[in-house]
């Protein structure tokens, strides 16, 4: 029975135990606020002196700093249905024995498999010590103590209540805690599903006001460097919420956010979070120095438990934020050039491709902007220099051209304008270029020249109509620098069948489809074969001849030249080794050697091993350049002709006549032999002209110590002119079409014969 109340109000125990408790006066009446936050007791009992005694024992006492508010039920039923719409009742006082003998025990299972309630504290209470034997429901049911009526003093009724109420409490903390941190990995996962820093910053501040029960409000900020002055750093705000909106992406100082700012500074100063009544500053350490903070005004204080839960979320926020900004740099290396800014080719594309889905397409244009000489002021001035220069050109064109317009760098000197025809005018933007720029103290003038595509002429993705804006570049740089040339669908048809035929080249290279045939060279006063030019020749895999004006162009385009004249010279030589072996031992073999080749840094060690690996004697090769070639860098064509001729092997200059060789230069050479080109062979039988451009030519050989000869002779009246302009040699159809290796060994011994009858 529950010990006698004292007039005064206060609880005394009286028991053998002499424990005494101190209870809360009865004149210390609760606030409604109080009242509100009172731990809440369940009595359920049939007899309605317990719930009053109850109550008057415990009524005013506090527990953890709260009172205790009571809810009564008189039948486990009664009970069942107010646990089932009430909710964080701490304890319930239970009987066992009420409208059954086992209600008690059958509403506990009630409670923890029905309900669902495990956080409940459940004390078992029974005036029948022996008709439910305490270890037996202790340990058949889920109840947390069991005491007899009789046994619960007020000094132990206070005990259990208050252990029950401690245990409620840490296992609310703990599911408080458990569903905080669910809480926080469900933020970071959708944190980590935006992109940007300030998408997630934004994020930030939502999941933040979620954690505290408020609405976002506040500011993320960093401190970075200042754009206006680049050695000064500024706290800027990466997003705003709430009231705080208008300071997004703005800098926080003494003139605008001085509050927030100050608390900022002192959270990265501390670099921990720093609370105050009614204002959080969360502190987010990043990498490289770069460390956020959040500042948010609170509603109302925090407790400890949101402080440990916010701190757990400022870690994986740290890394959250640490992630995008890896991603953000990553995709700006991705897609921006790294020295001006600009969007770069890559990002550029998607720009064009995001143009040609849209109806803006109809009035759109690509213009490239390439600077002329960038090349010879960077090699003169310096690559810093040459840096400095692009920046500024990049800074110009930002500054001077339309907004709305697309900026971009794709390759060294070459800038590129994407947007509205209207503001894509090539006057207006070289205009922009008429004034120098200051690089370094200097006045530099720079001049551009543009290839622009009108993309409603487009038909391709972003990366064709940048190949077609390229293509119409080269042609306004081979007519003139600082002029512009719009691209057209023809000169489209002609690059893209120019690529065409380069892939089929090397496909055909690569299967064997070319091959040499041989044209007889002959003593015109004899009519004796002394050599032969080699000639290459393509058959496609469907038997097509290609014409060799159509397919050496294109393979010397793309540098393809080398590896195919590599092994012209090597087929070339074998071939010269067969003819010695079949009794042709004062033959020559004629090589043409393509200017790239020519120029190619190893041509001279390729020589060297194709003589060597086929053993021809080298006083029996000759290699033919043009005389446009002969004429290009003087000093350094002597330079590699007097290697070529250390070899053994001879020089003619072919198409001679077509070029402007002058005679100083000629005599340097050391040339051997000089070509008449067909042109002027094929006039000498109509045109006086072409007569006395050979007779030069011949003159000219003569005094020189070279020797002539003339190709494309086709009937024997141009034989007759040349052997009486004192021409020795000749090569043409009146002599021999190009042979395959096995018809010129026949055509040979056919001339042998002819020559021995």
């Amino acid at each position: 029975m529950p010990a006698p109340i004292t007039p005064s109000g206060a609880i005394t125990d009286v028991t053998d135990n002499h424990d005494d408790l101190v209870f809360a006066d009865e004149a210390a009446e609760a606030s409604a606020s109080a009242s509100d936050a009172a731990w809440r007791i369940l009595v359920v009992d049939d007899d309605a002196d317990v719930h009053s005694t109850t109550t008057f024992a415990l009524g005013n006492v506090e527990m953890q700093g709260r009172p205790l508010a009571f809810l009564h039920a008189y039948s486990a039923e009664e009970a069942f249905a107010l646990l089932g719409r009430e909710r964080d009742i701490a304890v319930v006082l239970l009987d066992v024995v009420m409208e059954r003998a086992d209600a008690g025990l059958h509403l506990v299972r009630r409670i923890r498999e029905e309900l669902g309630l495990h956080e409940v504290r459940i004390i078992l209470r029974t005036g029948q010590p022996g008709y439910a034997p305490e270890m037996e429901a202790i340990r058949g049911y889920d109840i947390n103590d069991y005491r007899t009526k009789s046994e619960l003093t007020r000094t132990k009724l206070y005990t259990a209540v208050a252990a029950a109420v401690r245990s409620y409490q840490q296992i609310r903390a703990l599911d408080e805690n458990r569903l905080g941190l669910e809480r926080i990995v469900a933020a970071g996962a959708e944190l980590m599903a935006l992109h940007g820093v300030r998408d997630v910053a934004l994020g930030i501040l939502a999941q933040v006001a979620g954690l505290l029960g408020q609405a976002p409000e506040g500011v993320l900020c960093v401190r970075e460097t200042s754009l206006a002055a680049p050695h000064h750093e500024v706290l800027r705000a990466v997003a705003a919420a709430g009231a705080c909106r208008h300071l997004d992406g703005r800098e926080l100082g003494p003139q605008r956010g001085a509050h927030l700012a100050q608390a900022a500074e002192r959270c990265l100063r501390a670099r921990r979070t720093l609370g105050e009544d009614d204002l959080l500053a969360m502190y987010f350490a990043g990498k490289a120095g770069r460390d956020f903070v959040a500042c948010i005004p609170l509603d109302r204080p925090i407790g400890d438990t949101t402080q440990r839960l916010l701190q757990v979320f400022a870690g994986m926020v740290a890394v959250s934020l640490d992630n995008v900004e890896l991603v953000t740099h990553l995709n700006k290396a991705a897609f921006h050039d790294p020295l001006t800014g600009l969007p770069n080719r890559t990002r550029l594309v998607e720009l064009i491709d995001a143009t040609l889905c849209t109806p803006v397409r109809a009035n759109a244009i690509l213009a490239l902007v390439d600077l002329d000489h960038f090349a010879e002021t960077n090699d003169a001035l310096g690559h810093h220099f040459g840096d400095l220069l692009l920046v500024a050109v990049a800074r110009r064109l930002k500054s001077r051209l339309d907004p709305q317009l697309d900026l971009a760098r794709i390759g060294g000197d070459i800038f590129c304008v994407l947007g509205d025809a209207g503001a894509i005018q090539p006057g207006p933007l070289q205009a922009l270029f008429h004034e120098p720029f200051q690089i370094d103290g200097q006045d530099v003038q720079v001049s551009a020249t543009l290839g622009l595509v009108r993309l409603s002429e487009h038909d391709g993705c972003g990366a064709d109509a940048l190949k077609d804006a390229d293509i119409a570049l080269k042609r306004a740089k081979s007519q003139q620098r600082a002029g512009h040339f719009y691209f057209s669908r023809s000169m489209g048809v002609e690059i893209r069948e120019r690529v065409r035929m380069m892939h089929a080249l090397r496909g055909g290279f690569r299967r064997g489809e070319l091959f040499l045939a041989y044209q007889p060279q002959v003593d015109l006063a004899s009519n004796r074969a002394f050599g032969a030019e080699a000639l290459l020749r393509w058959r496609t895999e469907d038997g097509r001849l290609v014409p060799p004006d159509r397919f050496i162009p294109i393979a010397e385009y793309s540098g393809l030249i080398v590896d195919i004249g590599e092994w012209v010279l090597r087929q070339a030589c074998a071939e010269l080794m067969r003819l010695r072996q079949a009794g042709h031992r004062e033959f020559t073999m004629s090589v043409n050697v393509s200017q790239v080749q020519f120029r190619h840094p190893h041509f001279l060690d390729m020589l060297r091993r194709a003589l060597d690996d086929t053993r021809a004697p080298p006083e029996f090769v000759e290699l033919e350049i043009t005389e446009s070639m002969a004429m290009e860098e003087p000093s350094l064509l002597v330079e590699k002709l007097a290697q070529v001729k250390r070899t053994g092997v001879s020089i003619a200059i072919d198409d001679f006549g077509t070029g402007f060789s002058s005679l100083s230069h000629l005599q340097r050479l050391q040339v051997d032999r000089l070509k008449i080109d067909r042109a002027f062979v094929t006039e000498i039988t109509g045109s006086a002209r072409g007569s006395s451009i050979a007779e030069m030519v011949v003159q000219l050989g003569r005094n020189l110590g070279l020797s002539v000869i003339a190709e494309g002779v086709e009937d024997e009246r141009q034989a007759q002119i040349l052997r009486a302009l004192g021409c020795p040699l000749a090569q043409g159809y009146l002599f021999s079409r190009p042979l395959a290796p096995e018809a010129l060994l026949e055509w040979l011994g056919k001339q042998a014969l002819t020559r021995a009858a």
